[in-house]
């Protein structure tokens, strides 16, 4: 059987990445979306749809033996995603326009493929998000270490 015959993985994986992220469309407009939006307006069950769909991806792209560094900028897609549908009701919009399923899958069907390296691209986007972070991270520690100086500056502790 083929790679890409109908019953492949990949082939289960893209309709299930089509049903979440983009299977139908705002009448007049080219906006799709699926039923992963949809979804997470049911409080608890419906935000798990799509990090259930984004291992299931991940490890699927473990199995092909895609490179080490899609597999993190595949991760990275879902974290973005997770974080995005945190924001109540604003994150259900953002769903529609960051669709991770879908990047995630176009990652798995085009390095999964023998000889595809990963690009310059790649590693940038996984090193700035990286950067973003560590960044983050540092603001919330330097404001953290300036508050507990502050309280005893303050208070006398």
């Amino acid at each position: 059987m083929a790679a890409n015959g109908p019953r492949s993985p990949l082939a289960w994986f893209r309709a299930w990445a089509d049903l979440l992220d983009s299977r139908f469309r705002v009448p007049g407009t080219q906006i799709r979306f699926g039923i992963d939006p949809l979804l997470s307006l049911v409080p608890g069950i419906g935000e798990l749809a799509s990090p259930i769909f984004a291992v299931l991806l991940i490890l699927q792209g473990a199995r092909q033996r895609v490179p080490k560094v899609i597999l993190v900028r595949m991760m990275l897609n879902a974290l973005i995603d997770a974080a995005i549908g945190a924001v109540p009701l604003a994150g259900t919009v953002g769903d529609v326009f960051w669709r991770a399923n879908a990047r995630n899958l176009a990652l798995l069907e085009t390095y999964s493929s023998p000889g595809e390296q990963p690009t310059r691209q790649d590693y940038l986007f996984v090193g700035g998000i990286l950067a973003a972070f560590a960044l983050a991270l540092t603001i919330v520690v330097a404001l953290g270490l300036w508050m507990v100086i502050a309280l005893v500056r303050t208070f006398g502790l």
